[in-house]
This record gives structure tokens, sequence and C-alpha cells, in this order.
């Protein structure tokens, strides 16, 4: 099992900025990729972002690139997502999730964290 605890999240106003952590524990020998999902209410949590463990291939979907970073820190098992021009549309539920294999927008999270809010007013 792989455990994932996430930190951050919040309230910002558009066009501000926040950082989203996340901790795996446990078996993480078995993770290649994570990545970050959201889920706005009403809507089907989507990936926003994921990279391998490498840290050497990474996608973004279109709603979020340019704007949004994902960052490894290896050593300390430790994934961040910096969330730069924060809109109004970008309110939802934010997963971190672990996966087996990285497959760019087709990444499938085998492993999930407990969830943050990110709530952005305009």
């Amino acid at each position: 099992q792989v455990q994932l605890v996430e930190s951050g999240g919040g309230l910002a106003q558009a066009g501000g900025s926040l950082r989203l952590s996340c901790a795996a524990s446990g078996r993480t020998f078995a993770i290649n990729a994570m990545g970050w999902f959201r889920q706005a209410p009403g809507k089907e949590r989507e990936l926003i972002a994921t990279t391998n463990w490498m840290g050497d291939s990474t996608y973004y979907s279109d709603s979020v690139k340019g704007r949004f970073t994902m960052s490894l820190i290896d050593a300390k098992n430790t994934v961040h997502l910096q969330m730069n021009s924060l809109k109004p549309e970008d309110t939802a539920v934010y997963y971190c999730a672990a996966s087996y294999g990285y497959r760019g927008p087709e990444t499938v999270a085998n492993y999930w964290g407990q969830g943050t809010q990110v709530t952005v007013s305009s």
C-alpha cells in the first residue's frame, strides 16, 4: 500500500497563487508516476498534471498548462503543485495520486490522497 498525505490549498483571489504538497509513504518503490487530479462541483474528476518519477516526462492539461508547475523531490518522496495565475474556474477539490505507470494524459491513479479544497474568488 501507498499512503498519500496532502497539504496546502485554501482560498485565493483570482490572479493569485497557491501551492499544494503531497507526501508519499509505504511501498513507494512500486510507484512510477505521480499526478494531480481535480474535481469541481457537478463535474467529473480530471487529470491536470502528471510526471514520471524520474521527472523527465510531464503532462499538463490544456486548462492549466503555463500556469501550474509540478515538481518532485525524490529523496523526500514529495511532490508539489505550484498554481499561479489562478482563475475562479480552478475552484475544485484537488487530489494527489500515485500510479504504477506513467501514460501521459492516460495515466491512471492507483492510490489517492484525501483531497484538499482550493477556492478562487473573483
